[in-house]
């Protein structure tokens, strides 16, 4: 009898191991075709949320901002509806997660201190996509606003990306936000060149750019007695998108006419008395 029971005893755990291994087995092939069929889904409606969105009147920075939001969100509901198809207590789970809120909040302030910089920087727009802004040292055209960074793309092409916590509290260069921008030369020549003629020669080089505003009218004036020149400030205002285009072919002509008209610019010079005994 005793060889008997054994046997029993050893088939009903292997049935119940049988049985736990097929349910087991169902658990996870569920959470499988979920997280696939999850994953495809918020790809659509990801899609289709940045269709509805894509508008003329919505703001690029509110777009990327609530794209990066229900994208988040819809990737938190699949995590929950995957763990409930492995037969994990969904209830249980979420009490788990609001007994370990406060913990993980701790952890993450940082994180939540950018999400609420996110929503000032929304709110009060001090940039949006597409600006070319200057913060934390770093200057780039606004290329994103997620819900916890803003990401810019740099003159070289480099991708910084700057916690947006930082941005709602730190200074801001926002060189876009104006339709218009002063542009400015310190240009020296000689001592002894006529002041009036080479006045004259710059002013004809700002007249022949059409891009250069005539109001506010160019400013052309002697700034500084300097040790070895006569330094003159030219101030014009232009459009915000010409500002390096004329910053740097004026520049250019500036050299060019002064040359062809004789008016000479002036080198480093150190007078020095030589004492005979």
């Amino acid at each position: 009898m005793l060889p008997l029971t054994i046997a029993t005893d050893g088939e009903a755990v292997f049935q119940r191991l049988l049985d736990m291994s097929i349910s087991a087995g169902k658990h996870i092939l569920t959470a499988a075709l979920i997280f696939m069929a999850g994953r495809f889904l918020i790809r659509l409606l990801n899609r289709l949320f940045a269709k509805i969105i894509n508008r003329p009147n919505i703001d690029g920075s509110v777009q990327s901002f609530l794209s990066s939001l229900v994208n988040i969100l819809l990737t938190v509901l699949l995590i929950i509806s995957v763990i409930g198809a492995l037969g994990i207590n969904t209830t249980s789970f979420a009490a788990l997660l609001a007994s370990a809120g406060v913990a993980v909040g701790m952890a993450l302030s940082g994180n939540l201190q950018n999400f609420a910089g996110g929503l000032v920087i929304l709110l009060f727009k001090p940039y949006k996509v597409g600006d070319w802004i200057e913060a934390q040292g770093v200057q780039g055209q606004v290329k994103e606003i997620q819900i916890f960074h803003t990401i810019l793309t740099t003159a070289d092409n480099k991708v910084v990306y700057i916690p947006n916590g930082s941005m709602s509290t730190a200074v801001v260069v926002n060189y876009s936000r104006n339709e218009t921008r002063r542009v400015q030369w310190t240009l020296g020549i000689d001592y002894g060149e006529d002041v009036s003629r080479a006045r004259q020669a710059v002013s004809s080089v700002l007249a022949a750019d059409p891009r250069v505003l005539a109001d506010p009218a160019p400013f052309i004036a002697v700034d500084a007695l300097a040790d070895s020149s006569v330094n003159l400030v030219i101030r014009v205002w232009v459009k915000t998108g010409d500002y390096w285009g004329v910053f740097h072919d004026i520049q250019h002509n500036l050299y060019e006419t002064f040359n062809s008209r004789g008016i000479n610019f002036p080198y480093p010079q150190q007078t020095v008395h030589v004492v005979h005994d």
